[in-house]
Order: C-alpha cells, then structure tokens, then sequence
C-alpha cells in the first residue's frame, strides 16, 4: 500500500500517491489519473505498478477533489489547466529520478482518460520520459505535436469509444509514422472507453488483462537501462 506524499512543482507542493515496490532501486513511474480524480481506482492501480516492481508516483492534479457524477469530472477536467498539469507531471518525474530508490535515467508515464491525453503531452514537452502509455487518451491538438515526442509511446484504445473513436487512432497513427516516431497502437473489439477501470460498468476483462500485460512488457523493455 502506498501513500500521499508531496513533491516540489511550480515553486510550491503537488500533492501525490506513492507507492514502493518490495525491492529496490527499481525503475520509476508517473500514473495520470483519470477525469475523476485522485480516486481510490488509480490509487489500487499504483499499489499494482509497485507489486509489479515499480516505484509509481500518481500525481493529484486536481489537489484534493474528487468527482463522484459525470457533469462534476467534466467540469473539474474543463477548469484543469493543461500547462499546470504537465509541468506537475514532469516535477513528478523530476522527484522520482531524485531518488535513491528510483533506477534511471528515465521514468515511464501512463495516464488513462483525460490522464492518457496528458500522458502523450508530457512525453512530448519533456525528455525525461523513457516511455509512454496512452489508455484512450484523446489526441494532441495540433496532432503536429507528436513530432516531439520523446520516447516509445504504446497507445491502448477501445473499438466502441465514442469519445476516441478508432478514426482518432488512426489519425495518431498517421502522425507517429510521418514523424518517425516508434510506436505501438491497439484497438480493443468491443471495448469502451475506459475498459481498464474495473470499479465502472465499462470495465471489459479481457481487454484490461491484456493492455496490462502489453504496458508492463513495454515499460520493462525501454526502462530496462
């Protein structure tokens, strides 16, 4: 079980959830919450990247509010400010390679929803990321900005997400390919936005199972160093 901690960011304190693995120095990880916050899921999530060996770092964006209602997460999301928030993410990857018990020289980010969306940016903005997992997050815009990205990326989508539909993906694609960029995309059949999460009606086992499995190989292969 990890534990809310705070970390310096933007001259003042972000508050987060860290958890350690059993063994360490281990490899680090920043986990991006969803739309709803900081909630009790992406903190069950960190616990597992910790299990799985990582030391995960999930930062509160929203510092201290969580939504329960749909209209609640939406507006929170809307009044998150994009800037703050990636630079909170990139503090986060600064503390952890801080560390002693954090293996460098580079950390992962994994975000999911509106988290998925600031994962790809902050892989983008900052070089501090060895690699990135996108849990149908939604593109960048202007697309154009995946020419900076700065690492690996893996992107996990569902095939009935209304609010990433696979022609989004495919625009991605698109992008990553013209910029050279090294890359994995899969779309889940019969999946919706937010397969992962297991404490929602959306949850589809079979698909969460198997982009857990593909987003820890890939985060051991790039963070292997």
């Amino acid at each position: 079980m990890g534990s809310m901690i705070a970390y310096p960011s933007n001259g003042t304190e972000t508050p987060g959830y860290l958890a350690l693995p059993a063994r360490t120095p281990a490899p680090g990880v920043v986990v991006i919450q969803e739309w709803w916050g900081l909630e009790p899921h992406i903190k069950d999530v960190t616990d597992r990247f910790a299990a799985e060996g990582f030391v995960a770092l999930a930062p509160d964006l929203y510092h201290g509010k969580i939504a329960t209602e749909p209209d609640e997460a939406r507006k929170l999301a809307m009044e998150l400010e994009y800037p703050r928030a990636i630079a909170e993410i990139v503090a986060a990857a600064r503390f952890l390679l801080a560390r002693d018990d954090v293996r460098g020289p580079k950390v992962g980010v994994v975000g999911f929803c509106m988290g998925g969306a600031l994962s790809l940016l902050s892989a983008c903005e900052s070089d501090l990321f060895g690699a990135a997992v996108v849990f149908y997050g939604r593109n960048p815009d202007p697309i154009e900005r995946v020419r900076s990205l700065h690492c690996p990326l893996l992107g996990l989508y569902g095939e009935l997400d209304q609010a990433i539909p696979p022609s989004e993906v495919e625009r991605l694609r698109a992008a990553l390919t013209a910029a050279g960029k090294e890359f994995e995309l899969h779309i889940y059949p019969g999946a919706p936005h937010a397969f992962f999460n297991d404490t929602r009606a959306s949850y589809r086992p079979e698909a969460a199972i198997d982009a857990w499995r593909r987003t820890l190989a890939f985060l051991r292969r790039h963070l292997a160093g």
